[in-house]
């Protein structure tokens, strides 16, 4: 198992000093990834942002001290100035990352680009291709590749110890909060919107897991199930209002209240005040309440959206081997949590991410005897990617340095086959069909 520590301490022949990166969509996702240069600005200094929104733009500005002039509000403006860094952190909205990558690798930048890639097949084919044609280095943040649990479980699988994989399972249940924050509430709530269905929004990394651990085996077919189950005015219960704080009788009551999830929890505050930033960093809770209560999107009831994407899907892959997988997608569990369970031929490996370990079987026949058992603990970080974000920005540092890619990385050739699988299987639940890739 690598750390921070490991990747970063090694030298390179080709690049020595910090490596120098601009930020590209100031939100969420490049503001974690960011946090690497803040405890490691030996390894990565950030010198740039490319950022539409102004205050945005200040703060990330402030945070990094970058000057006023490599500032950019947009792409353009930015690649048209001299390259004056190595590299690109690119954490703009799913169905722009292409179209923003492509000027940035032609510019000459190296990319580490927030997943997923892209939102149809032939762009993510287009982007690879030009990526090799200049040579260009592009990493996708796949970041539970990198989350402890599951390198050691791919370590274990590398060493043969249940020989060939004949069936993978995953699951991902998203907590009933995050489900109403990002895929009822929020901005990935509808595919017209966004242009990611929910399957690819949030499980591209359980299917990139599943493509990762297969070895390079390509996927053959894919089916699929999945709907809009609960989220919607049909199953809203008795005395649900269109707004929390406004004419909800049950608000004490539910787990979906945004005054319990935004304000009493302090939960995803960087989406939830998103339109009230201009009041400050901090804004008061009568101000938080008064947005809530107004036109504030994170306010509304979970019935009562204009969501269109499912809230849950079931996904079947057969690999060109032989070998079969299922991913199961579901939202608005109680436990947000991330199973898997791989059956090999010698042997069987399950766990469950949140939980911190995993448990290896082999078979046993001995009298009284059914199998062998091994658990694994891990170190388990409290986020939800396991501890894998800053161990995914570590590695492409390692990899900008010149230095060999550790067993995670999470190149832009090696991270296709996940999205094709998931651009099949909505394919298949939207037709009813078997999908051939």
């Amino acid at each position: 198992m690598f750390n921070t520590a490991e990747i970063t301490s090694q030298e390179s022949e080709n690049k020595t000093g910090p490596i120098k990166a601009v930020i590209v969509g100031a939100g969420n996702r490049t503001n974690v990834y960011s946090t690497f240069a803040v405890e490691n600005p030996k390894e990565l200094q950030i010198v740039g942002i490319v950022e539409p929104d102004p205050l945005r733009r200040k703060n990330a500005a402030e945070r990094f001290n970058v000057p006023k002039d490599n500032c950019f509000e947009s792409i353009d403006t930015f690649v048209h100035r001299p390259k004056f860094a190595d590299a690109v952190i690119n954490g703009t909205m799913d169905e722009i990352h292409v179209q923003t990558t492509i000027p940035i690798l032609k510019a000459g930048y190296d990319v580490l680009l927030e997943k997923p890639i892209g939102t149809t097949e032939k762009e993510i084919l287009k982007l690879n291709e030009i990526a090799s044609f200049y040579g260009r280095k592009v990493m996708i943040c796949h970041v539970l590749r990198y989350a402890p649990f599951y390198t050691e479980i791919k370590r274990r699988v590398l060493d043969g110890l249940i020989g060939e994989i004949i069936n993978i399972q995953t699951a991902e249940n998203v907590g009933y909060d995050h489900m109403a924050v990002s895929f009822v509430r929020g901005k990935w709530n509808s595919k017209e919107n966004c242009k990611s269905s929910m399957l690819l929004a949030k499980c591209c990394h359980d299917l990139d897991i599943i493509a990762w651990l297969m070895s390079g085996v390509n996927p053959k077919r894919v089916s699929s199930f999945g709907s809009l189950m609960h989220f919607h005015p049909e199953k809203a219960p008795e005395g649900a209002g269109k707004r929390c704080l406004v004419d909800c009788e049950i608000e004490s009551d539910c787990p979906y209240s945004a005054r319990k999830n935004y304000i009493e929890q302090d939960k995803w505050g960087w989406y939830a005040w998103r339109s009230i930033q201009h009041l400050g960093p901090d804004p008061t809770v009568e101000e938080k309440i008064e947005s809530l209560k107004t036109d504030n999107p994170y306010g509304r009831c979970v019935w009562h959206c204009d969501n269109d994407v499912v809230d849950h899907q079931s996904v079947i892959i057969e690999f060109e081997n032989g070998a079969t997988a299922a991913h199961n997608l579901v939202g608005g569990s109680a436990k947000a949590c991330r199973t898997i369970h791989i059956i090999g031929t010698k042997g069987e490996i399950q766990g469950c991410l949140e939980d911190g370990y995993f448990t290896i079987r082999h078979p046993d026949p001995r009298k009284g005897h059914a199998y062998k058992t091994e658990k694994v603990y891990i170190n388990v970080s409290n986020n939800m990617h396991g501890g894998g974000d800053l161990l995914l920005v570590a590695d492409f540092v390692h990899v900008m340095k010149g230095n060999e890619p550790s067993i995670s990385t999470t190149s832009l050739e090696d991270s296709i086959n996940g999205h094709l699988i998931i651009f099949a299987a909505d394919q298949a639940n939207e037709e009813n069909k078997v999908v051939n890739i």
